[in-house]
């Protein structure tokens, strides 16, 4: 800016010059002129005061973990510096492999004290399914994509178990209804909603006080029915092998959105927790909340059972992240909005001004 108004500065003197030798303009008017000239300097001179040109920020990315395993989130946070995300508003996070985009998801304002860096972040999913090996998370906008961070899927065995079913069970899975159908449709629905709102912070608790676990996560299963085929599925969830009656307790606070009987889950309990992070409780005897009531950590659910497609008595526990399932064990493990872990990354990222 300097620069330029040197530039008319000068032309504005030859001009005067030019009129002056031309006998078209008076010393006067020559005085009244550079008096003028003076006086927009001093004038440009405060408003640079007033207005000190405001130093501009790079963005900052954080990954927490770098290096994930299959079933495992990412917390992705971003610090933007005037990054403009399109008309929509929307900016989003997706995991590319060897494999494709394996899962996506949006980002949300996270809410900042008083001093504390102003960030935005993201629970990216990484699939049960993802091999392991280099991948990427690109950040993408209406207007393209402004990142790409590099990440490290780690190496993950799973279990293998064959589940024999009774007819009661194998109708459950293989005979067309279209109940089923209107509560796959009615899950997936849910399981696929991002709101805005943040109900808890901390790392999430198990729903029993029971250790003993009959299925994992991750586990790869062979069901096989009374007529003799067979059918494959990973297992979504934990499967805590516990008496009925045993008391279930919610894993985190948040939102109850689903509290009813489905055919094949039995008794079932959905409950909101971040946006696009949902808690899930399968196969219950008795229910005690009701939908759209809002629960607290270690807050009773219901009593375990055996309801829906189960082999005996225990409790399903699962998570899902944007739809994906997603290790429950990943989440006791680490707050996946650990503010201090978070905001420790993001400052020790060096600022760039330009």
């Amino acid at each position: 800016m300097q620069k330029i108004w040197g530039f008319v500065k000068s032309i504005s003197l030859i001009c005067l010059l030019v009129l002056l030798v031309s006998g078209k303009c008076s010393p006067a008017s020559v005085a009244a002129n550079q008096e003028q000239v003076q006086q927009e300097e001093l004038q440009q001179g405060q408003e640079q005061q007033e207005h000190p040109q405001q130093e501009q920020v790079r963005p900052r990315f954080a990954l927490i973990p770098e290096n994930p395993r299959p079933g495992e989130p990412v917390t992705i946070a971003f610090a933007h510096g005037g990054i403009e995300s399109g008309d929509d508003g929307d900016i989003k996070a997706v995991l590319v492999t060897s494999q494709g985009r394996l899962s996506r998801s949006d980002f949300f304002d996270f809410p900042a004290g008083e001093g504390e860096l102003a960030f935005m972040t993201a629970i990216l999913p990484v699939p049960s399914t993802a091999r392991p090996g280099p991948a990427s998370v690109k950040i993408e906008t209406a207007i393209g994509m402004i990142a790409e961070l590099p990440l490290t899927i780690a190496e993950r065995d799973f279990v293998s178990e064959e589940i024999e079913l009774d007819q009661t069970n194998t109708d459950i899975r293989t005979v067309p209804d279209p109940q089923k159908t209107a509560e796959s449709n009615q899950l997936w629905a849910i399981l696929n909603r991002t709101g805005t709102d943040i109900y808890v912070q901390d790392a999430f608790t198990p729903p029993v006080t029971s250790t003993r676990r009959t299925s994992f996560f991750g586990d790869r299963r062979v069901y096989r029915y009374t007529s003799g085929k067979t059918d494959t599925a990973i297992h979504a969830g934990i499967d805590y092998g516990v008496p009925k009656g045993t008391p279930v307790t919610a894993c985190a606070d948040g939102k109850v959105v689903l509290a009813r009987f489905r055919i094949s889950t039995g008794n079932s309990v959905i409950i909101e927790h971040l946006p696009g992070v949902y808690s899930l409780y399968y196969h219950m005897d008795k229910l005690d909340v009701t939908e759209g009531s809002l629960v607290k950590t270690g807050g009773l659910l219901g009593q375990s059972g055996a309801t829906g497609l189960a082999t005996g008595p225990h409790l399903h526990w699962e998570i899902r992240v944007s739809g994906e399932n997603t290790d429950p064990d990943a989440l006791v493990t680490r707050p996946l909005l650990d503010k201090d872990a978070i905001l420790a990354k993001l400052n020790a990222l060096e600022t760039i001004t330009f």
